[in-house]
């Protein structure tokens, strides 16, 4: 049987095929343009942004000031918020014990922690903190690396407070009685959508919310109060409770000193209450100075930020004491155990208990809310000081100076801190102190070497001793719980490695960010230009008397065969710090023995003479020539000193720079080896 196509078939199935490649094409290209779309609205921001982050080159930005109260109140949100839960863990660590053990960590708090941080806030008063210190302290590969490392217990240190108050915000949403029995035991879902509702506001674009701060804290301070003072009325009218308690102290640790001992030796699990100052210190900027301030000097903005802190601390201080005692005297032990209704929230269930259910939810409301943005200034603080710091190193990709990319990668880092953890606010403690502890060594670390190097005697013996006492804590805590130091290695880890594969990947990047000209090396140039060729001879400098550069120029004009009539200029490339990788470059020009020569420092020897040829090709208008003898020796090796030393093989190396950043080879500086 044989099949006939239908008359008009084969021009309908023409049209049909076009119609098809059409909308094919019109399909391919609104994906495309949605891709584009969501490439743009993902990257947004970010040339700004790494303006802002530029750590104080180019132009300083501007932030918005504020008075020191309403700042105290932002980096508030974090510090006071651990009321929430300090008072539960300290009596689950150090039982009948804690209010002694938390007097410990008040005096740590006022004699340790404060006068280093008002130190911290002199020497680094732009907003990054006493790594910034470190880093200029311990310049070069060693400064980097020390770098690479604390930012791994900085991002334990933030991302456990952002896991840790979502739980313990969901234990108050849990514990409260008129949430509906179906939430009960769904700890770790809501405590995945409230980390999930954080990174949701940071990626519509969170500003420093000030005003919602100030209210936060001076409600959540004014509810916990009244139920410090509630309390300590019913201590009062009970004089019993605290007998007891004082007899149960004294069964359980005999003298005085016994106390002291013990409450040294817990003092670690205690310290999520010294959470707060490295915040402090990184909103400096926020804070509003006195008329006369520079950036060089910002002396107002310096006093008003110790204000900040000193307030800050007194304020907690006062809480730490007085909730440690009220709770300790007036809670069953029981109940602060998992599965005890004061498990990680002491405080609200003395709000419940003694002031009805009304204002107890009132309590764990205000408790949910700051405990929330308590997340919001940790989010708050990753994204501003991983990105200061990863890029500029080159261990770090471009895009990492944009926003929402890293709020991406923050809220999946904590989902699975919360779910490891299975949002226990006990379990993530001891990675929240450890994260703590070693924050506040390193600012000690760093005072006390800025002191030593200023040959201050006193200050760096006191503040040495502080410096060992936070050691200590650190350690211990590390001994006690190892869990903080595990997801520290981890991130450090992580952080060293794609570290490394960033700065190895982008070693050939022009990593100059701007060439400067003086007087002397724009008129040697422009002369140069004028004769029609600007031609470049490279030299790495020796006794730079006039037998080397004669005998320089000679070996090139043979090699490479440079006309006898043609001018020439030197070039030579100093290197300073290799472990840097962005740097702005200033060109000098210098007549000697009857030679012009330009002389650069720079972290790399071939980017830094592949950005000046293009700076003079874009001046001028002419394209340069540069001239190099071939190195011998092992390709290997000459790689592995250029990522580690910025010499190497420069000549391949710098057309290889000047390849990748301009494509066109009609406009690309040509390179010559003899």
């Amino acid at each position: 049987m044989r099949f006939e196509r239908p008359r008009g078939s084969v021009e309908g199935h023409r049209q049909l095929v076009l119609k098809a490649g059409e909308w094919q094409v019109a399909t391919t290209a609104q994906r495309e343009r949605r891709a584009d779309g969501f490439k743009r609205w993902l990257f947004e921001g970010q040339p700004r942004r790494a303006r802002q982050l530029a750590g104080g080159r180019g132009e300083p930005v501007k932030h918005p000031d504020h008075p020191w109260w309403k700042v105290m109140c932002l980096t508030g949100v974090d510090y006071f918020s651990t009321l929430g839960y300090q008072p539960g863990i300290a009596a689950l660590a150090a039982g009948v014990l804690s209010p002694i053990a938390t007097l410990v960590l008040v005096l740590l708090t006022l004699a340790g922690a404060l006068p280093v941080y008002r130190r911290v806030a002199a020497d680094s008063p732009h907003g990054q903190g006493s790594l910034a210190m470190l880093e200029r302290l311990l310049s070069r590969w060693k400064g980097k690396l020390l770098i690479l490392v604390l930012l791994g217990f900085v991002a334990t240190d933030f991302i456990i407070t952002i896991t840790l108050s979502a739980a313990d915000a969901t234990a108050h949403v849990v514990e409260n009685p008129f949430v509906p029995e179906f939430l009960h035991g769904q700890h770790v879902l809501i405590t995945l959508v409230l980390v999930g509702l954080l990174g949701v506001v940071f990626l519509k674009g969170f500003s420093e919310a000030i005003g919602v701060a100030v209210t936060l804290v001076a409600v959540f301070l004014a509810m916990n109060a009244v139920v410090v003072i509630v309390a300590l009325q019913h201590v009062l009218a009970s004089p019993e409770l605290v007998v007891n308690w004082q007899k149960l102290l004294v069964a359980q640790h005999g003298s005085p000193w016994l106390m002291i001992g013990v409450a040294l030796l817990v003092f670690p699990k205690l310290a999520l209450g010294l959470s707060g100052f490295e915040t402090g210190v990184a909103v400096m900027p926020l804070v509003r100075g006195s008329a006369g301030d520079t950036e060089a000097r910002p002396l107002g903005r310096i006093r008003n930020a110790r204000k900040l802190l000193l307030t800050a601390a007194l304020i907690m201080s006062a809480f730490l004491i007085t909730s440690s005692f009220a709770t300790a005297v007036l809670i069953p032990h029981h109940e602060f155990e998992p599965g005890g209704q004061a498990n990680g929230r002491a405080l609200a269930f003395l709000a419940h208990s003694y002031l009805g259910e009304a204002f107890g939810t009132a309590y764990d409301v205000s408790t949910i809310a700051i405990l929330w943005f308590a997340g919001a200034s940790a989010m708050a603080g990753l994204l501003n000081i991983v990105p200061r710091y990863l890029p500029r190193y080159g261990m770090a990709p471009n895009w990492a100076r944009a926003t929402r990319p890293l709020v991406l990668v923050f809220t999946a880092i904590a989902f699975a801190i919360t779910i490891i953890f299975n949002a226990d606010v006990d379990a993530q403690g001891g990675a929240y102190a450890t994260g703590v502890l070693v924050l506040i060594f390193s600012a000690a670390l760093a005072v006390t070497l800025a002191a030593r190097k200023r040959g201050q005697r006193a200050a760096t013996i006191t503040f040495g001793v502080i410096t060992a006492v936070f050691a200590y804590t650190s350690i211990a805590n590390v001994i006690e719980r190892p869990d903080g130091v595990k997801i520290a290695s981890f991130f450090i880890a992580a952080i060293i490695a794609t570290s490394l594969a960033s700065r190895v990947g982008r070693a050939l990047e022009l990593r100059v960010t701007e060439v400067r000209l003086d007087a002397a090396a724009r008129r040697f140039i422009d002369k140069a230009a004028r004769s029609g060729a600007i031609r470049i001879i490279a030299n790495e400098p020796d006794a730079r008397d006039e037998q080397e550069y004669r005998e320089k120029e000679q070996e090139q004009r043979e090699d490479n065969h440079i006309p006898a009539g043609d001018p020439v200029l030197f070039l030579e490339i100093t290197v300073t710090d290799a472990s840097e990788f962005e740097s702005v470059l200033n060109v000098t020009g210098q007549k000697l023995h009857g030679y012009r020569i330009l002389r650069v420092k720079s972290a790399s020897i071939a980017n830094a003479i592949a950005a000046v040829l293009l700076h003079i090709r874009n001046e001028t208008g002419v394209l340069p020539h540069v001239y190099f003898a071939w190195t011998e020796g092992n390709p290997f090796k000459f790689l592995i000193s250029y990522l580690i030393s910025g010499g190497g093989d420069i000549a391949p190396v710098t057309r290889e720079v000047l390849r990748r950043a301009e494509p066109d080879p009609e406009q690309r500086p040509l390179v010559h080896v003899g």
